[in-house]
């Protein structure tokens, strides 16, 4: 008999969904989803490529769509659910909300900003610290990513070789 999902795979597979929106548009997929009293309140996928607009991550995204559900900028009593840890951007933007907490698929090791180069969460030195969880899901996390990256590596060297090839036919 498989075993109960949880709650934080429940909220992590619909952070998931979202990223699959960001890939399904050419996008990083990351994705992500703010809960409040067990319900989701907030979605948002990375869309800085499409916007053209460095702001447009998911948890950005999230944070203003919650903010605009619960009619304030204190998202206190929230939980972010995010594919991948976030960038210094959104890790400020988070503990800027009173985000009460953050639950990570994926870490971040070039970029993350929740204990990989830095945590920006936890700082005593801030006025606010936000709990952090690592690791729910973070096979199905990482794998999008890697799949992702995979492909568009493959794709830009397709795009080399026909250039290289246009280039000798017209030779």
């Amino acid at each position: 008999m498989p075993a109960k999902m949880s709650l934080d795979e429940k909220f992590m597979k619909a952070a998931l969904k979202e990223a699959k929106k960001a890939w399904s548009i050419d996008e990083v997929p990351i994705g992500c989803v703010i809960v409040q009293n067990d319900k989701i309140i907030a979605r948002g996928y990375n869309r800085r490529n499409i916007d053209k607009n460095t702001l447009a991550h998911a948890e950005l995204t999230a944070i203003r769509k919650a903010s605009r559900k619960t009619g304030d900028w204190r998202l206190e009593d929230c939980t972010m659910y995010i594919t991948l840890e976030p960038c210094q951007m959104c890790a400020g933007a988070i503990v800027q909300s009173r985000m009460k907490k953050v639950v990570i698929g994926a870490m971040n090791p070039k970029a993350g900003c929740a204990g990989s180069v830095l945590n920006l969460l936890q700082m005593a030195q801030f006025n606010h610290q936000v709990e952090i969880v690592h690791g729910i899901m973070e096979a199905e996390c990482a794998e999008m990513l890697s799949s992702f990256f995979a492909n568009l590596r493959v794709r830009k060297n397709e795009r080399r070789r026909s250039e290289m090839a246009g280039e000798k036919q017209s030779k």
